[in-house]
């Protein structure tokens, strides 16, 4: 009998063990992943009829909390300014699908649960006020924001990030396909489903875009990333400003008979040997691939996390964030393929221009930033982020060497479609084939003025032939540089 009684003893207190474990983990440990996981919609149910915060792009709300005139859920959140200009950043706030963009990621913020917002909820208790959440201001140009997303045609995958490269700020960051947030944000639980399984049908639609491309996926740079190698190739202190590399029509790659070709659309057929301007003019393939396989793959994969690919963008961009991939353990073969941005190497739009920025900016990588302020109920500012360094990419001797060639491609090669009358441009120009279907990615990263950086610029057009990529990218990047250089 004493025997059953010390066994039902030990099993209760190991239950009672558990329970208190997991309550622990739930109330302690896990709490701040619970509350951030966008698909636990407890945390937005206890908060969905608050007067939230607003998101504001130049003092306009592109989110913002309005009297629903319902007794059961006093506010309705609403996306009143070209909902699907900015859908990628706001993301959306439902009491069905829970929340994404930056209303997931400030919702702290927005709610009033902010530790900086303390003493607002102090004064608001005790006043008997609604509780009511703070503003947060993106460092977006509304103007910038609305050309970016125009240059992208309706039914083209694109994406288009501008920023400041010496800052780090978001100037601009659009996306398509988009949507229409409020359709997700509705009361009606049927209406939110209803939507939702709407735009889930519509191809190549993501729903919570943050900055890995429209659809989600990171995407192969293609030749954009030559600029790792070319960054990976002077460091080694093997190569400089008067080396000649070779330059053959094509090449076979290492133990396989499969041949690696240069560009056909440009002039590298002219020459058998190449310096590095003109093989960067002209995005000739077979140097690239030459420079990885003299350096071997840890160099030219340091090189590439330098710039920040396989690293985290740092604190400032509140949205969901996929680093660029260079792979691992590559044959030599993959390795001559990857050099020219192909096999698995991998890279968002905001990647590509982290690493054109840090060129830009003399070897030196600002953390992304999205959010210029945050302001209080009572208009008190609480937050004003300043510029931080994220990263050293490379020396500003080799920036300023890369700066130089880059201006070359726009000036005098295929970069040409991005040049800026009275401005000198610098670009780099990238076509990453999608198999065996004639299409591709189409790229453009650069930065202008070249010898006084003040924009950075990165557009990539998924799925697209090489007519119509060099035709979306390029001059789509000229009026983007034109338009902030106005200002």
């Amino acid at each position: 009998m004493n025997q059953a009684i010390r066994n039902a003893w030990i099993a209760v207190a190991a239950m009672f063990a558990l329970i208190l474990g997991s309550i622990s983990y739930v109330q302690v440990i896990g709490a701040d992943a619970l509350t951030g996981n966008p698909w636990n919609n407890r945390a937005i149910l206890q908060t969905f009829c608050q007067d939230r915060g607003a998101i504001l792009v130049a003092g306009e709300p592109i989110a913002q909390s309005v009297p629903s005139g319902s007794d059961a859920c006093e506010f309705q959140r609403t996306y009143p300014t070209d909902p699907a200009l900015y859908a990628g950043l706001t993301g959306y706030y439902s009491n069905v699908f829970g929340s994404t963009g930056l209303e997931n990621s400030m919702n702290q913020t927005l709610t009033g649960q902010a530790d900086q917002l303390l003493m607002d909820r102090i004064r608001q208790l005790v006043l008997g006020q609604q509780p009511k959440g703070a503003s947060v201001e993106l460092t977006i140009d509304p103007a910038v924001q609305a050309l970016a997303y125009s240059l992208i045609p309706d039914g083209q995958r694109g994406s288009i990030v501008v920023t400041n490269p010496r800052t780090g700020q978001i100037i601009a960051m659009a996306s398509k396909p988009s949507y229409d947030p409020n359709k997700v944000a509705t009361h009606s639980q049927d209406a939110a489903q209803k939507a939702m399984a709407g735009l889930q049908a519509v191809p190549g639609i993501n729903l919570n875009q943050g900055v890995s491309g429209p659809t989600g996926a990171l995407l192969a740079p293609g030749s954009v990333f030559k600029l790792v190698d070319t960054a990976a190739a002077l460091a080694s202190g093997k190569y400089d400003a008067r080396s000649v590399l070779p330059n053959p029509a094509q090449m076979t790659l290492p133990g396989t008979s499969a041949k690696l070709p240069n560009y056909a659309g440009g002039n590298c057929y002219t020459r058998n040997e190449a310096d590095f301007s003109f093989a960067l003019e002209q995005s000739c393939n077979t140097p690239f691939a030459s420079i990885a396989l003299d350096l071997g793959q840890e160099a030219i994969a340091k090189q590439a996390a330098a710039f920040g690919f396989g690293q985290e963008a740092g604190d400032q961009l509140h949205l969901d964030y996929s680093p660029g991939v260079f792979p691992e353990d590559l044959d030599r073969a993959q390795l001559a393929q990857s050099a020219i941005g192909q096999f698995d190497v991998k890279a968002s739009p905001l990647q590509i221009a982290l690493m054109t920025s840090a060129i830009a900016n003399g070897g030196v990588q600002m953390k992304p930033s999205l959010v210029k302020r945050v302001t209080a109920p009572d208009l008190r500012v609480v937050d004003e982020p300043k510029p931080e360094v994220l990263r050293t990419s490379t020396t500003p001797e080799i920036a300023r060497q890369i700066s130089e060639w880059m201006a070359n491609v726009v000036s005098r090669g295929i970069g040409s479609g991005a040049a800026v009358p009275g401005v000198e441009v610098a670009g780099k120009t990238g076509t990453a084939e999608l198999g065996d279907t004639g299409l591709n990615n189409s790229w453009f990263t650069g930065f202008a003025p070249a010898d006084d950086p003040q924009v950075q610029v990165t557009v990539v057009m998924e799925g697209v032939d090489v007519k119509t990529g060099a035709a979306l990218t390029s001059p789509s990047a000229a009026k983007i540089f034109e338009a902030v250089l106005k200002k």
